[in-house]
């Protein structure tokens, strides 16, 4: 989830062509919203971004609600499109093609999207049927993100059209055998600032000569989290003004920057591997969500690695973004959607999906405090969880993929030592001001 976003402006041309045909087949009486279907039985397709490791993750997951619902037949299509943009573009199109598909799971940066276009059913009903189980997962999940799923996934009058799911934020895997051999402490309570990074790093240099983190680009993985930890963001709160030129901002960017400089960090553009460096103790912290755990595992270095938070110069940060389910307009078996929502729901299955290698946190945080997401993971995973109560929604305005270009290649400017940050940035909030007024 959260990888780089291309297409989204493709996507949204696309999708509002499916609008436009779901509306025209709705008024035609074909596959009308009166179409309700059984709660336990019939066919329903179901369509989801996976590689082939979070296909495997998903098909058990499957199999599981099968055991409970035989009679509902689930057809489950993995999309390995490697960026929500091109998920986007590509289910846009099949519904445009008079595909039916019940269920989509959208991640953050194309939830707006979707739920802008009018193509998917208010939940209202749904949840008014089933209020208490409703009821039970928004008491076990962070209110922040019941409030983000309201805030940048609602309908165009407002109404519910995602429940929320898993999620991830940013945080540092620290190798430990490296920090032990450098004599750096681990931060005992996971919190660690800017200035304590970096002391950590140049002793680390000197004493093993590993690096200290890696030195990318990313929107997500990179930039944001430098970002969110001195109070700043690409845009504003509600993503109607870039603020990419801040004060704070270009006083991140140059922080990145001085990592290199200082031989903390590889020089960009190389073909530095970050997880084989780690394994080799020649790389001290890998960054990432959930899903460095896959990795760590196959390293056989989950005994050896402890998660912290972000370092900080003002405040804890991290960018966050999640999974979330719907049920599509021209859905003829809405209720046997909403059954099998209800399962995604469940605590049961959040358990199963972090059982089984789910790369995201579990939303329920009874989940993601339990052995099922913190056994085989290591100490301090629940400080992933822990994140959302200080992160900030990834900002996906709806030319998503034009401004992630814009702020990656500034970020990337930067680090690279090719422009100096005031001035790099202050072009490129120029270029992310016209696309906001677009």
């Amino acid at each position: 989830m959260h990888k780089r976003v291309k297409g989204l402006a493709k996507a949204a041309a696309v999708i509002a062509a499916a609008s436009m045909m779901m509306a025209g087949c709705t008024a035609g009486g074909g596959g009308g919203t009166g179409a309700e279907g059984s709660p336990d039985s019939g066919e329903l397709s179901f369509v989801y971004m996976g590689d082939a490791d979070q296909q495997k993750a998903f098909n058990a997951l499957f199999a599981e609600f099968n055991k409970e619902y035989p009679d509902i037949k689930l057809k489950a299509v993995g999309i390995p499109s490697g960026n929500w943009a091109t998920f986007s573009t590509t289910v846009a199109t099949r519904l445009a093609g008079g595909q039916k598909i019940d269920i989509i799971q959208v991640a953050t940066e194309g939830q707006r999207l979707f739920a802008s276009k009018g193509i998917l059913t208010d939940l209202a009903p749904y949840i008014e049927q089933d209020q208490d189980v409703v009821d039970d997962y928004w008491s076990d999940i962070s209110p922040n993100l019941q409030k983000f799923n309201e805030e940048f996934a609602s309908g165009p009058d407002g109404e519910t059209v995602f429940i929320p799911g898993g999620f991830n934020t940013m945080a540092m895997y620290l190798n430990t055998s490296v920090f032990d051999k450098a004599g750096v402490p681990i931060p005992e309570d996971g919190n660690w600032t800017w200035d304590e990074f970096v002391a950590a790093g140049k002793q680390i240099k000197e004493k093993t000569g590993a690096y200290l983190t890696g030195a990318g680009s990313g929107y997500f993985v990179d930039v944001m989290p430098w970002l969110t930890t001195n109070g700043a963001s690409t845009f504003n709160e509600d993503w109607t003004k870039p603020t990419y030129n801040t004060g704070e901002a270009v006083e991140s960017a140059e922080f990145a920057r001085s990592l290199v400089e200082m031989g903390l960090a590889p020089k960009p553009g190389g073909q530095f591997d970050g997880n084989t460096a780690f394994k080799q103790d020649k790389l001290a912290t890998l960054n990432g969500g959930r899903w460095p755990v896959l990795g760590i595992r196959d390293m056989d270095m989950v005994d050896k690695t402890v998660v912290v938070n972000w370092p900080t110069q003002t405040t804890n940060g991290s960018p966050v973004g999640w999974d979330a389910w719907n049920i599509t307009k021209n859905s003829e078996n809405k209720q046997a959607a909403w059954t099998f929502i209800k399962f995604l729901m469940s605590s049961e299955a959040g358990e199963y999906f972090a059982e089984i290698g789910g790369t995201i946190v579990p939303a329920r945080e009874s989940v993601a405090n339990s052995p099922a997401f913190t056994d085989n993971a290591p100490e301090g995973t629940v400080r992933l969880s822990e994140a959302m109560s200080f992160a900030t929604p990834i900002p996906s305005i709806d030319q998503g993929a034009e401004s992630q270009k814009v702020i990656e290649e500034a970020w990337a400017t930067i680090i690279a030592g090719q422009g100096e940050a005031q001035k790099t940035l202050d072009a490129a909030q120029a270029e992310l001001e016209s696309l906001v007024g677009e």
